[in-house]
């Protein structure tokens, strides 16, 4: 039950689609049929209103936080929480398993199983973002430091939940692999309206 128990109740927490909640409830219509069509708040944020992308944002890290530290509460296994609340996300039951890319949940997990590698992951993708201009690169470089640094630590068990997540944000990633192979990836700050910001050549991430 300790595996079972925090695999239902993360990924029914991690398939709540805050971001088309939030931007319905805003009257601002179906995000999914607006820029990516991605439910995340890269996607919430093409809307201009930056504080219902903050707050989706938030709360789509929130899902993964709460789900562990729930797990952790309950004396479940924390890793399974996290990453059921990740893979929700990213495949909701509600919409037809087509959710967002699950950057925002990644992080807000990885902050509540063990905030050391929280903050490293965060400060990897800062950086990476601000050299390249690439949030998917960011993202992906990011994610992919977290197994390890989970290895390093001797958490075997959150480095192999870590690694499950970093593999599912390849896949989510695999235009934006491509685009950025080709040169063709657009850079963090396009502005609204752009005609990129029309078609799903984005890089949207959460």
């Amino acid at each position: 039950m300790e595996i079972l128990l925090p695999l239902i109740l993360g990924y029914l927490l991690g398939a709540i689609p805050f971001g088309l909640v939030i931007t319905k409830a805003a009257g601002l219509g179906d995000i999914r049929e607006i820029g990516s069509g991605n439910i995340g708040a890269t996607n919430v944020l093409r809307t201009g209103r930056k504080d219902l992308a903050l707050a989706t944002l938030l709360l789509d890290g929130g899902k993964g936080a709460i789900a562990v530290a729930f797990a952790y509460f309950a004396g479940w296994r924390p890793e399974v929480a996290g990453a059921a609340a990740f893979l929700g996300h990213c495949f909701p039951v509600w919409l037809g398993f087509k959710g967002g890319k699950g950057v925002a949940t990644f992080m807000g997990t990885l902050l509540a199983l063990h905030w050391p590698a929280g903050i490293f992951g965060g400060a990897t993708w800062l950086i990476i973002a601000k050299v390249s201009r690439f949030s998917s690169l960011a993202a992906l470089v990011a994610a992919a430091a977290a197994p390890l640094v989970f290895f390093i630590m001797g958490k075997v068990a959150f480095a192999i939940a870590a690694l499950f997540m970093t593999a599912l944000i390849v896949i989510r990633h695999r235009t934006n692999i491509a685009r950025l192979l080709a040169g063709a990836e657009p850079k963090i700050g396009p502005k609204l309206g752009d005609d990129k910001n029309k078609t799903d050549t984005t890089n949207a991430n959460a």
